[in-house]
């Protein structure tokens, strides 16, 4: 089973068959209900350490060593635990760098973050950005990540083993009656409960404000007067947040496929709804244009009716797989929305739906494993379970119990009829969560900034282009640039019009001008 509000961008999506949404919501059920509470709220508190408090962080030195990849170093930093009690414990986090390449002289250090929360930083520098970014951004900054605290190399949040997450994964997410209400209801309390017991000291501090704050002591370390910084998906939420805290130390932020702060989670949970069904439709409609298209080559609402049916018959009766796993609804629909990151994936996808109806569902067991991040030898990486402590930690649950998710039910149908069933009970996770959140949702200015882009695609499926437009109103300096197309994100993925104007503000820091639209 799948949580909702898991976000990361198209180049990871790409590699893994894409990633989603996690589920930990916000309480408002309504778009006015959230606007009333949209006063901008400070995320910097009262008691937010001092320069003094930090120096022993701020002034540590790194020890760079050589990691695998090569002209790749790594080191690990050290950042409080607590910022509240910055003299207390402290915590270690995995960090990533692969130099400037020359020619042309140095910016500086470019930190990366592909999303999630929970996908790795130093895994998409290595695999991705410190390889495939435009060469004359690597020419003229050191490429950096740092995998968040509890994201993979940095003290881990852990949950449960691989045969649990098996489990967990294949449990009916679309429940029909109050027995299976009440198992879909007791495996999230089971995940909840496994997170307290292996990693229950860890998360209280897992939230994106702390995580905003540990880049900006590893700013200080690697000697940057300023953060250049390009965040994809959920790392445009961690890259606002480092705004709204170090408003003048903002140098060039990119971000790219923007979450919205405003919303509450409910309200994203719906919107998102809408936006998978949106990339659905797009994929249908190009589905029914092919000859033998799995859904038929009628119209898309007739595709979209069949892949209905073809849920409910897989709720009805699990697929094989060749595996002792089956294809149920819960992995049939996760290997679905995988594919909708990317229109790159649709024929996987075309070609995955044609088997699974013929009786193999080995090509959607595989997307959906690749989402989770689940090896052959069925271990699971900590992404699922440091989305959910994060996207727990940073905001209030969506629901009080099922009951709630039953009465909301007919609003996330309306804005999908394919997903909303199940997008909607998948928001029900955070209820279990055994921390209370400690942040809330608030739009951010981020006042006294330098310019920054925000980059939205107008079907992207995970962070629908409307919250770009909104993120980009909300920031004091902020400028939006338009991708007309489909999938998550826009940089580098083969619009030369977007690549050539994201380069050119981060070569020199001239943003495109207001309006400007890609293809």
């Amino acid at each position: 089973m799948d949580s909702r509000r898991l976000l990361r961008t198209s180049a990871i999506a790409v590699a893994t068959a894409g990633l989603l949404i996690s589920g930990c919501s916000s309480g408002s059920s309504s778009t006015s209900a959230t606007a009333s509470a949209q006063s901008v709220a400070k995320t910097d508190p009262a008691d937010a350490p001092t320069a003094e408090d930090l120096a022993p962080y701020t002034g540590q030195k790194l020890s760079w060593r050589a990691c695998g990849v090569p002209k790749f170093e790594c080191a690990t930093m050290k950042a409080p635990l607590d910022y509240a009690k910055p003299a207390g414990p402290s915590i270690k986090l995995a960090v990533a760098r692969v130099k400037a390449t020359g020619p042309g002289k140095r910016i500086g250090s470019l930190l990366v973050n592909p999303g999630g929360p929970g996908g790795s930083a130093v895994g998409y520098l290595q695999s991705y950005a410190g390889l495939g970014y435009p060469a004359p951004v690597r020419a003229r900054y050191d490429m950096v990540a740092v995998d968040p605290r509890g994201v993979a190399r940095s003290e881990p949040v852990e949950c449960l083993t691989g045969q649990q997450m098996d489990a967990y994964t294949q449990v009916d997410q679309t429940p029909d009656d109050a027995a299976e209400r009440a198992a879909l209801a007791k495996a999230f309390k089971d995940f909840a409960s496994g997170c307290e017991t292996k990693s229950g000291k860890l998360l209280p501090h897992v939230s994106t404000v702390e995580a905003a704050r540990d880049m900006d002591i590893l700013r200080a370390v690697l000697g940057d007067q300023k953060l250049y910084y390009v965040g994809a998906s959920y790392g445009t939420f961690l890259g606002a947040t480092y705004a709204e805290l170090y408003p003048s130390r903002v140098g060039r932020l990119v971000l790219d496929g923007a979450m919205d702060p405003s919303l509450s989670s409910l309200d994203m949970n719906r919107d998102q709804t809408a936006g998978f069904e949106t990339a659905f439709t797009s994929f249908a409609a190009d589905c029914v244009k092919q000859k033998e298209c799995p859904l038929g080559t009628e119209s898309v609402e007739d595709a979209s009716d069949r892949l209905r049916k073809f849920f409910k018959s897989a709720d009805a009766k699990a697929i094989p797989t060749g595996q002792s796993r089956r294809l149920g609804e819960s992995l049939a629909t996760t290997g679905v929305i995988a594919a909708m990151y990317d229109q790159a994936a649709w024929p996987e996808l075309r070609t995955a739906l044609t088997h699974a109806k013929n009786g193999d569902g080995a090509g959607l067991l595989a997307l959906a494993d690749s989402y989770y991040e689940r090896d052959a030898g069925g271990k699971y990486a900590n992404l699922m379970f440091a989305n959910a402590a994060v996207n727990c930690l940073d905001l209030p649950p969506s629901f009080t119990g099922p009951d709630a998710v039953a009465a909301a039910l007919p609003s996330f149908e309306q804005a999908s009829p394919v997903f909303g069933e199940g997008f909607a009970w998948a928001a029900l996770n955070c209820t279990y969560w055994p921390t209370k959140a400690t942040g809330t949702e608030h739009r951010i200015e981020a006042k006294g900034a330098a310019p920054i882009l925000v980059v939205g695609t107008t079907r992207d499926p995970a962070t629908p282009y409307k919250w770009a437009q909104s993120l980009a109103a909300q920031l004091s300096s902020g400028t939006l640039l338009t991708y007309e197309g489909d999938g998550h994100t826009a940089y580098g993925r083969g619009s030369d019009c977007i690549d050539t104007a994201i380069n050119t503000y981060l070569l020199d820091g001239t943003p495109p001008t207001k309006g400007k639209r890609c293809s």
